[in-house]
């Protein structure tokens, strides 16, 4: 079968061309069916595709030696985009001259850029950033939105459910995903007035949504492995999986100059390097890498700008199931089934702001 090939913004990240390649180079083993479209420098790109005869096998250079900087502000990159290796990306995809793009370069640009050109589905109010978390369970949690939308009303955290939902089954396999509202409290009084609007509309339609929806969720549970699906705004989010982010680089730190505080630290490193190396691995956020933005009309994947050669790979291997997996297709067939455009906000009672701390 013919797969719809991915286009590469090979000039972002921090180390540019060189690991984004090699990333995808990476990518190609596991997802041999698909090709590239590796936008940037020519000249550089095809020397790097020389210690890749496979992906350069199956890929396709855009030239341009044009890219947009980490500091670039969204509204001032807009006016040149077209001209960028992350614009002639996401233009590839508007064009169906690639399924998906995938950049590692400045998320507020590439955020602005892919809404502008691709635009939100049919019942999508606004995109949203999804990115899946480890946890201690058998299962990664999507979590989403984190940054794209500072604000959200009741409607934009149902829909960012839907979208959670869809991306879930394909992640994780299971037809009803656990969702859950992030929150300061587990409390049905508890939250903003959006908030608790939003379980509201998300309890009663659970079923033709088809998830398992049980309330909220707060911010020290999330990667406890008993969620699948975290809902929340973009601020909130944000905060949330920085925080989650310090943690990890914290415990990984802290065991570091644990270990080499002493000689018997040292011996007692070397006896538990199997345990420590485990846990190395499930905390690098390379194996975690690839946020998605949900709700455009078409797939959009962000790398980490730090991402090595590995990283990279995950985000086109994340890109490559959405598009095996038909994710933007579930989520117009999830809102046409269960008719979530037409839910309306009902706002409840406003609780006493003690209440809610």
């Amino acid at each position: 079968m013919s797969l719809p090939r991915i286009a590469v913004d090979a000039m972002g990240g921090d180390e540019g061309v060189r690991v984004m390649v090699e990333g995808a180079a990476l990518a190609r083993r596991r997802h041999d069916r698909f090709k590239f479209l590796l936008v940037g420098d020519e000249p550089r790109i095809k020397a790097a595709l020389e210690s890749h005869p496979n992906l350069r096998a199956s890929s396709e250079i855009l030239h341009t030696d044009q890219v947009i900087s980490g500091e670039a502000k969204p509204s001032q990159v807009l006016r040149r985009a077209k001209h960028t290796s992350m614009g002639m990306a996401i233009n590839a995809v508007k064009a169906g001259d690639a399924g998906a793009a995938v950049s590692a370069g400045n998320t507020g640009a590439l955020m602005a850029i892919a809404k502008l050109s691709l635009r939100t589905m049919p019942g999508i109010d606004r995109p949203a950033l999804a990115a899946l978390l480890p946890t201690l369970g058998d299962n990664d949690v999507v979590m989403l939105d984190l940054g794209a939308n500072t604000e959200c009303d009741t409607r934009n955290l149902v829909q960012f459910a839907v979208m959670g939902a869809a991306y879930s089954r394909v992640v994780t396999g299971r037809e009803a995903p656990r969702v859950r509202l992030l929150n300061i409290g587990t409390e049905e009084m508890k939250g903003t007035d959006e908030v608790r609007d939003a379980a509201t509309l998300l309890k009663a339609a659970a079923d033709d949504l088809s998830i398992s929806f049980d309330g909220f969720t707060e911010a020290d549970k999330v990667c406890r492995g008993d969620v699948d699906v975290v809902v929340t705004d973009g601020f909130s989010g944000n905060v949330a999986l920085k925080a989650i982010e310090g943690t990890a680089r914290f415990v990984g730190d802290l065991l570091r100059r644990s270990f080499a505080s002493s000689l018997r630290s040292k011996v007692g490193f070397l006896v538990s390097r199997p345990a420590t190396e485990l846990l190395k691995h499930h905390l690098d956020p390379n194996n975690h890498n690839g946020a998605v933005f949900l709700g455009l009309n078409g797939i959009v994947v962000k790398s980490h700008g730090s991402a090595n050669a590995a990283g990279v790979a995950n985000a086109v291997a994340v890109t490559a199931r959405l598009l095996e997996e038909n994710v933007t297709e579930r989520i117009t067939a999830d809102l046409a089934r269960t008719g979530v455009d037409s839910l309306r906000h009902t706002s409840t009672a406003a609780s006493p702001q003690e209440e809610r701390a």
